[in-house]
């Protein structure tokens, strides 16, 4: 750690799933109503590159239990789950006699595994302690999906995931105000982990009536003549969930998506108001990020699982004592710099590893653009490992046998303009690979993960049988069962 302690005693970690950072007000999106997520960030900072280390979710919630990459820890797809084998900031907790429980999604293997978590309330993990093995068919890929949930189950309505983040919003509100005052001896971390906005893109009819569809910009590059790069168009064919769509649903799926986004912030509303109803506010290290991102029909793709913004780029807000108000800070991080963070807010003195920090010291020092955001993706879909370096105005992606990508994100956020073969960056294009390099050997990564996939799908029955089964295209929430469709 820094010399900097953040002077909060409490961590109240909140987690969404699948919210792209561009879909809250703070952020700048012109319309979507995020007013709870707005008013923290304008009490404390906010920073604009922040990034997942894994654009899906069991690999990147297993790097922020752990405050690794997922490359170091193995946990490479959604067939992967985080079992405690590699230790992380809640065993710290626990070996400090410290109250570490977690309210809701946590995508692990079980409820039992020694995770780092005094106590789960309501938990969500893989299904049957196995996940979604059909992700892991690799060499070739598997054919196209035949059909999408993705794109069907849409609209106004109710879903098991609006009741189960009613649910987590109401055993968070519970947990601190029955029980957080009571927590005096040492601090306490709570991990509050909503599935919202995640499809199903079913919302709640009076958050579905705050959108209507005329104020719906059309998705960007979602034509079918719009080149995408070779590694993308390989698993948009596989993915083809927008083919399933029209105008009209894919306008639907859009509105619901925006109205989730507006569900979660008023759950998060009720659970901070929970927190300075406890009396605790003035102690506690508020955080509140996602696991990823949404395309929401950009490229033709939904989902997650790439390395542009909309899928990668993630909320990172953070607000309490010895953090400044109003503060924007541009410095990458990303979500495992969480970790680090939690440790640092409870008084656990780790050594820094795999160079991430806390983010309580970021937050108080000036920007560092020179420091290096790093993202991986092995998972469902993936021809070949993709990894992502984003560093100055620069976001470099390297996919493994195809051609890279490079942008500049000041001048072309939207990333449209690829500039890996301009001459005019080829010093650029040299660096971000440098930085790549300095931390990895790609090919020997994605041989490792891609070997480690092929051993599960022998395990799991061989490639036929695990395709035969086909995919549940989503966790259910608890009490609910898997649809398997292929």
């Amino acid at each position: 750690m820094g010399k900097f302690h953040t002077m909060a005693k409490n961590v109240l970690f909140i987690m969404s799933d699948e919210h792209q950072q561009k879909s809250a007000g703070c952020y700048g999106h012109p319309f979507v109503k995020t007013p709870a997520i707005d008013k923290l960030a304008a009490a404390g900072t906010r920073f604009t590159n922040a990034y997942t280390n894994s654009p899906i979710c069991v690999p990147a919630r297993a790097s922020f239990a752990t405050g690794r990459n997922v490359h170091e820890i193995g946990y490479w797809d959604n067939a992967f789950p985080y079992e405690g084998r590699v230790k992380g900031w809640g065993h710290a907790m626990q070996k400090a006699g410290m109250e570490c429980l977690s309210v809701g999604k946590l995508h692990y293997r079980n409820e039992t595994d020694p995770t780092g978590f005094s106590e789960q309330i309501v938990p969500l993990h893989v299904v049957d302690g196995v996940g979604a093995v059909a992700g892991s068919v690799k060499q070739p890929l598997a054919t196209p999906i035949k059909s999408s949930k993705l794109a069907t189950n849409i609209g106004p309505g109710n879903s098991g995931y609006l009741r189960y983040d009613r649910s987590i919003m109401e055993n968070t509100r519970d947990w601190l105000t029955d029980e957080a005052p009571k927590q005096t001896d040492k601090p306490w971390a709570l991990f509050c982990s909503f599935v919202c906005p995640h499809f199903p893109l079913i919302a709640p009819q009076e958050f579905y009536d705050m959108y209507p569809h005329d104020m719906l910009e059309h998705p960007k590059g979602n034509s079918k003549d719009y080149l995408l790069h070779p590694w993308i168009d390989k698993f948009q064919k596989m993915q083809c969930h927008d083919d399933f769509f029209t105008e009209e649903t894919r306008k639907i799926a859009m509105a619901s998506y925006y109205a989730m986004c507006s569900y979660l912030d008023d759950n998060i509303s009720k659970v901070l108001a929970a927190l300075e109803a406890s009396g605790l506010r003035d102690n506690t290290l508020v955080v509140y990020t996602a696991d990823h991102g949404e395309n929401l029909g950009t490229r033709r793709l939904w989902g997650k699982s790439n390395m542009y913004e909309e899928a990668c780029a993630i909320p990172m807000i953070l607000s309490g004592p010895g953090i400044p108000s109003g503060k924007v800070v541009n410095t990458p991080v990303t979500l495992s710099d969480g970790a680090a963070t939690i440790l640092d807010a409870v008084g656990i003195d780790e050594a820094p590893v795999s160079g991430f920090r806390s983010l309580s010291e970021i937050a108080n020092e000036p920007d560092d653009m020179n420091r290096v955001a790093f993202s991986e993706y092995h998972a469902n879909g993936a021809d070949t490992a993709s990894f992502m370096i984003r560093k100055g105005d620069y976001k470099y992606i390297h996919y493994v046998s195809y051609e890279p990508e490079l942008f500049d994100q000041k001048a072309d956020p939207e990333e449209e303009s690829n500039l890996a073969g301009d001459p005019k960056h080829a010093a650029v294009l040299a660096e971000m690979q440098g930085e790549l390099t300095a931390r990895i050997d790609p090919n020997a990564i994605n041989a490792e993960a891609q070997a480690a996939q092929a051993a599960l799908v022998i395990a799991a029955g061989g490639r036929d049988a695990v395709l035969s089964k086909g995919n549940f295209q989503g966790t259910p929430a608890p009490g609910e069962k898997p649809e398997y469709v292929l």
